[in-house]
């Protein structure tokens, strides 16, 4: 088996009949076949199997398209942009939250092998210059504002920053520009067509930058097509699947998982709003009979929230139409998924673990895994996907339940970070394999299961501490919600832990005395944390992930501890 990786280079996958089954290595099964294809391409053999099919509703904006009518919209905005002067290879930013045109601007550009420069909307000043020039982006389609958010005037303010890069213009939705270049006559783009490959770099994502400068990970078509691809395979997507993406399509999630996973099976890719609200969420499964819903935990937590502060005011939501869905981001607590598949119907939702680098899916659980495996693990690796668990410090692979880091190669993986050679090197090895920095085991079936990040383990006294196992130990207490544990400075031991909780609804809030007792006889004591903080939320990225490091500088400083 061989796939293309980063400077068009080979990777041989292993054999599956030659790996040893004591081990932690496993290669995801090969009867389905990969998408060899632009997303242009695909786009267009999907128009033509699908033309009257619905393609993209947005409730919020009252738009509704047809694969028809909206592949011809991507013509004539790709039409546009390569009359203005872009060309492929060219960065072309996108910087608003979820609405059609962002999928339009996906589309449109990929069309003339532009590359798309994903920008967190959440970004202010300082994240945007470094995006804007890191990546060298030549065009910024931009939201004029939002919420307290006026994009159109932070990029006013950083303009002349912008311009010692490669900057020429920003196009903003709704105004002159925009229409001059979305209703352009289509041309005959052929020419431009017949340039592009499916190895060809397609979308910068820039990683979260929670720990050091954010570096742009670089996608190609042919990483993200089929990562989409394969998670709608392992969804069994069909052309009447309807999915609402809730999720931003700035990361991976919103714009691989969720369009490209859909418009692959000629599904239809349903927008709720521009940003999460569980009443709008579900009023788009509702009015949209939505058949797949994606979210990380804290979404379906709010949604089920709000069925049951509508069900006291006598409303009812129809969710009978959901079949499956997504939920990834962090791990899902036994109860939550319980009460997703009982009260929202959704029997069939998959737990999903990846990283950006890697397009970003690379384990998933199957629809009708055990609620165990659902729970417990990620789920095995996707097609086309081999995986191994090593020592760290060894980089020997490691025996079947034991822990290390885990690593994956495949057609997934990057082509690298953008401008970043060495950053680069540092994540893939000369073998293909993309080094995660997650720590994790593997059972005797391939499930995976992860333990923490390399990056968050706490060592107190000398022994290794993984907050993830202790976050999963005390979300089994029936009054916590959320739990996110750190380590903190400790003159004696080095490191000690502290537990930030969220209350569940109604409940007393707990203090370190009620966490001891509970985790006496089921912990270790040095698992047990030394401090406690009850909090009404943790700091997030769009994506969904905690800030950890934002939550240790907050334990720092509730402890009056200052770090040297």
């Amino acid at each position: 088996m061989t796939t293309p990786t980063r400077n068009d280079r080979p990777i041989v996958l292993s054999d599956p009949a030659d790996l040893d089954p004591t081990l932690s290595h496993q290669v995801g099964r090969t009867d389905v076949e990969l998408l060899d294809e632009t997303i242009g391409q695909c786009l267009a053999r999907i128009v033509a199997e699908y033309p009257e099919h619905d393609a993209v509703i947005d409730f919020y904006g009252d738009v509704h398209l047809t694969y028809t009518e909206f592949y011809r919209k991507v013509q004539r905005l790709a039409s546009g942009l390569h009359a203005a002067g872009y060309r492929k290879g060219d960065r072309i930013g996108i910087w608003a939250p979820n609405r059609w045109e962002w999928t339009l601007v996906q589309f449109a550009t990929a069309e003339i092998g532009a590359i798309l420069v994903c920008i967190n909307p959440s970004y202010r000043h300082k994240e945007l210059v470094y995006a804007m020039g890191q990546s060298g982006v030549k065009g910024l389609f931009s939201a004029g504002r939002f919420k307290e958010s006026n994009y159109r005037a932070m990029i006013d303010a950083a303009e002349s920053q912008f311009s010692r890069h490669n900057y020429k213009e920003t196009i903003f939705f709704g105004s002159e520009r925009w229409d001059e270049l979305a209703n352009h006559a289509i041309l005959d783009l052929n020419p431009v067509r017949e340039q592009l490959h499916p190895d060809d770099p397609i979308n910068i994502q820039y990683t979260s930058g929670t720990t050091g400068m954010a570096k742009g990970a670089t996608l190609t078509h042919r990483n993200i097509l089929n990562n989409g691809y394969l998670v709608g395979e392992t969804l069994q997507y069909t052309d009447q699947d309807k999915v609402v993406i809730p999720v931003p399509f700035f990361h991976c999630f919103g714009m691989v998982m969720g369009n490209l996973g859909a418009i692959t099976h000629g599904a239809t890719t349903i927008i709720a709003g521009p940003v999460f609200n569980p009443q709008s969420v579900l009023e788009a499964v509702e009015h949209g009979k939505a058949t797949s819903l994606f979210g990380v935990p804290t979404m379906f937590m709010a949604e089920l929230d709000e069925i049951e502060h509508a069900k006291a005011k006598g409303k009812t939501y129809d969710l009978s139409s959901l079949r499956t869905g997504i939920m990834s981001g962090t791990a899902c607590p036994t109860r939550t998924m319980r009460q997703v598949m009982d009260i929202m119907n959704i029997n069939e939702i998959t737990i999903a673990y990846g990283m950006t680098e890697t397009s970003p899916v690379n384990h998933q659980t199957l629809v009708d895994d055990p609620i165990e495996k659902r729970v417990g693990t990620v789920g095995r690796p996707n097609p086309h996907i081999e995986v191994k668990i090593v020592d760290p410090e060894t980089g020997e692979t490691v025996k079947r339940g034991e822990q290390g880091e885990i690593l994956i190669r495949g057609f997934l993986v990057m082509q690298g970070y953008w401008d970043m050679p060495g950053k680069t090197a540092d994540a893939i090895d000369e073998d293909g394999w993309m080094h995660s920095g997650d720590l994790g085991t593997m059972d005797e079936e391939g499930y995976a299961r992860i333990t923490g990040r390399a990056k968050d383990m706490v060592i107190r006294g000398g022994e290794n501490l993984y907050p993830r196992e202790i976050e999963e130990f005390l979300m089994t207490h029936p009054d916590i919600s959320d739990v996110q544990v750190v380590g903190v400075p400790d003159e004696k031991y080095g490191e000690e832990l502290m537990a930030f909780i969220i209350m569940r609804e109604d409940t007393a809030p707990l203090d370190q005395p009620a966490v001891r007792e509970f985790c006496n006889g089921e912990l270790t004591r040095h698992k047990i944390p030394k401090y406690v903080q009850c909090v009404d939320s943790f700091p997030m990225t769009l994506s969904g992930k905690v800030r950890k490091v934002e939550l240790r500088e907050q334990a720092v400083e509730l402890l009056g501890i200052y770090q040297k």
